[in-house]
């Protein structure tokens, strides 16, 4: 995704970002974060992986990915330190009101739910949502619309969500047909060994889960999703802080240099 596209994206998600962010309030750190002897506070980022490109962990465990490389940079570029903790995707949000970490940075989609319970930074990545099947699979996207499909995602993710509300709430879909795993590699994992018909999942993440395995793309929603950095509501110095050092890495080629690395173009 080009530069360009991303300032369009912002421009057009500002007024959503405005009410999701907020401006009042004061700094409450919260129990995870501390600052050290030179005083340079410690963040606590939350992340869920293996999530490619965004998250992932290397083979010595290191957390890397698209958004933790990310994150190294803000928070070097606006004199924090971070660390990152693992967390199932479907408890961030909980962790962070609960003060178990600080910040959010995961791919997570802004929705209104979402911002009732957290603030979110201007977006910063847009995707919409894919559909795979087995590779000699006759399955249609027409069929997964009518809810004919068993369809898998992982727990707490837009697609379950969506599906949720635009096939099961009107009885297109059975609520059964409708199957959440801990992780997408697991739904992967399923749909390989025929026990589920497709797969509906992120459409940037969605070239990563299918690589070298005998899987092909039916078709996909154009949910036009933003992803953004979480914070607690009442962080507001720390969202700020983000906001501004987001900004300063999306006009910064090294932003790019992240899309390329990711293969996220």
């Amino acid at each position: 995704m080009s530069k360009s596209v991303i300032t369009a994206l912002l421009i057009g998600a500002a007024v959503m970002c405005a009410c999701f962010a907020g401006c009042t309030g004061t700094e409450t750190p919260g129990a995870s974060s501390e600052t050290g002897a030179d005083n340079v506070p410690t963040y606590i980022v939350g992340i869920d992986a293996p999530y490619p490109p965004f998250s992932l962990v290397d083979k010595e465990g290191k957390p890397t990915g698209f958004d933790t490389e990310s994150m190294e940079w803000i928070a070097k570029e606006q004199g924090f330190k971070v660390e990152f903790r693992q967390i199932a995707f479907d408890s961030l949000v909980t962790s962070l009101e609960h003060g178990n970490i600080d910040i959010i940075y995961s791919g997570m989609t802004i929705t209104p739910d979402r911002a009732e319970k957290i603030n979110f930074t201007h977006p910063y990545w847009q995707v919409n949502q894919t559909v795979i099947t087995k590779a000699d699979s006759a399955l249609t996207m027409d069929n997964v619309m009518a809810g004919k499909a068993t369809v898998g995602t992982q727990r707490g993710t837009t697609a379950g969500i969506w599906m949720d509300e635009h096939l099961v709430a009107n009885g297109t879909m059975p609520k059964e047909n409708v199957k959440h795993y801990d992780t997408i590699s697991l739904a992967v994992t399923d749909l390989e060994n025929g026990n589920i018909d497709a797969v509906m999942f992120d459409s940037t993440v969605i070239n990563d889960v299918m690589a070298g395995k005998n899987l092909k793309k039916i078709g996909s929603i154009d949910t036009q999703e933003y992803f953004g950095i979480g914070v607690r509501k009442s962080d507001t110095a720390l969202l700020n802080s983000l906001n501004e050092g987001l900004d300063t890495l999306m006009n910064d080629p090294y932003w790019q240099e992240l899309i390329t690395k990711y293969n996220m173009e």
